[in-house]
């Protein structure tokens, strides 16, 4: 190995190969549970090493799993069989900023909030808004899909992003898609790159379309004794015409949790918090939280607060932001799931969850992007306990059999990864996963590029 070493410190510099017990464990883990340890850790500054670096490994069968910043929730990043771990976090530029065809060209490793703040000090919008949006990258975004808050009404990653480049598992480096408007010259090569987690190619640069930013926002907080109203007022909300540009639910558990936290003043007596934000020229904001409000209370909202300032509106979004970070205060694990549902079963699956937490034992906090069908169950847990690890697990295949049941699939946001592997099968179809597995065979296949993921 050591000559292979010695090989990938020609390539990226001897500082950027990374050996040390400190450095593997530091690349060991992502935001699940889990974790294993690479052989070494190979950080490359450019496409052109990532090449180099990929024909090395593929030539020497050596495993190497793309990394961003270690942000993902279905242990996608973890190097389960050891080799490299490749983290893109050096490759961080901006390349351009296209304002006549309203576009930007990143690296893979630019921070996402960064991206957006850099277009909004010039009036324009980037939507997806994945909650891990300020640490997580561009690239692991792509990789993953990642939604936001905003996909309600602007959509998620993949809708923004308008090419790639990509390096195939033998260096070769290929790009995809283009300026254009239209483009349907040959297979979708670019959409079948998005989402894939790393398993077909790395990818190194992202151009993705931007927006201008709405004239106005208004956001609206109500307060529901009744959980299951809260659900229905989704569904009312969606074909009341307002067009909210947000719509993320709350359970008793999650207020109680932030209350705890942050003592904010949330009402420990609901069952459900919706917060609903709408945007677009003043009067379509103004309008559009007018019904958002009046439809809340004739579904059964105690109380809707509508923010009178931008800090009132942050107060509230402060609250929903908070959820996880305030878990841990009542278990010490978290195992935390985005099943998505078509909007009008919401209702239902809030329903499923409730009585798979009493099924188990277990505490099961609801909340997400309630408006388009994408809810993360958290389940809290002791993974100390066995007995109780193994009813999580139960628990987490009746989620994953529910949501698919009610017409759903297994994940909006967080990817396949490993956690999510078991049950592909159970979601997509003997015959759809057998394609899958002869596309990847045919891009890799040595099968070097993040191994074990999505499927076996």
């Amino acid at each position: 190995m050591m000559s292979v070493i010695d090989e990938l410190k020609s390539i990226v510099g001897e500082d950027y190969v990374l050996t040390s017990e400190v450095d593997l464990v530091a690349y060991s883990y992502d935001a699940t549970f889990t974790s294993a340890r690479p052989t070494l850790v190979v950080l490359p500054g450019s496409t052109e090493e990532v090449a180099e670096v990929l024909k090395v490994a593929n030539r020497e069968r050596i495993p190497v799993v793309p990394r961003g910043m270690g942000t993902g929730l279905a242990a996608g990043s973890i190097p389960f069989g050891g080799g490299i771990a490749m983290p893109l976090t050096r490759m961080t530029e901006l390349l351009e900023i296209d304002r006549e065809n309203m576009m930007a060209t990143a690296q893979a490793g630019i921070i996402t909030s960064d991206l957006a703040r850099t277009l909004a000090r010039e009036g324009y919008f980037y939507p997806p808004d994945p909650s891990s949006a300020e640490y997580s990258t561009l690239g692991g975004n792509v990789a993953c899909n990642a939604g936001g808050a905003h996909c309600l009404k602007y959509g998620i990653t993949g809708h923004y992003v308008a090419a790639l480049e990509v390096v195939l598992a033998d260096g070769r480096v290929m790009r995809l898609g283009g300026k254009a408007t239209k483009n349907v010259t040959g297979y979708d090569l670019l959409h079948l790159m998005i989402g894939s987690e790393g398993t077909l190619g790395v990818i190194t640069e992202v151009t993705v379309r931007f927006i201008r930013q709405p004239e106005a926002e208004r956001t609206a907080e109500a307060v529901f004794p009744k959980l299951a109203d809260a659900g229905r007022a989704i569904n009312a909300v969606l074909a009341s015409g307002a067009n909210p540009a947000m719509l993320e639910i709350m359970d008793e558990t999650a207020i109680k949790s932030v209350e705890d936290y942050l003592h904010l003043g949330l009402p420990l007596d609901a069952e459900a918090i919706l917060i609903i934000q709408t945007d677009g020229s003043v009067e379509e904001a103004e309008r559009g939280i007018e019904i958002v409000a009046e439809v809340c209370r004739q579904n059964g909202a105690r109380e809707v607060r509508v923010a009178a300032t931008p800090e009132e509106s942050a107060e509230m979004w402060h609250a929903r932001h908070s959820i996880s970070g305030s878990l841990g205060r009542i278990r010490p694990n978290k195992l935390g799931e985005d099943v998505t549902v078509p909007h009008n079963a919401i209702p239902a699956m809030i329903a499923r969850i409730k009585e798979i937490s009493a099924r188990y034992g277990l505490p099961i906090v609801i909340f997400g992007h309630a408006g388009d069908g994408n809810l993360h169950p958290n389940i809290l847990f002791d993974k100390r306990d066995p007995e109780e690890f193994e009813r999580v697990e139960q628990a987490v295949g009746d989620l994953f059999r529910a949501a698919v049941e009610l017409g759903g699939s297994l994940s909006g946001e967080h990817g396949v990864g490993v956690l999510k592997r078991p049950y592909l099968e159970m979601a997509l179809g003997s015959v759809a996963v057998e394609v899958q597995k002869s596309i990847k065979q045919a891009l890799d296949p040595h099968g070097i590029l993040n191994p074990g993921k999505i499927f076996v």
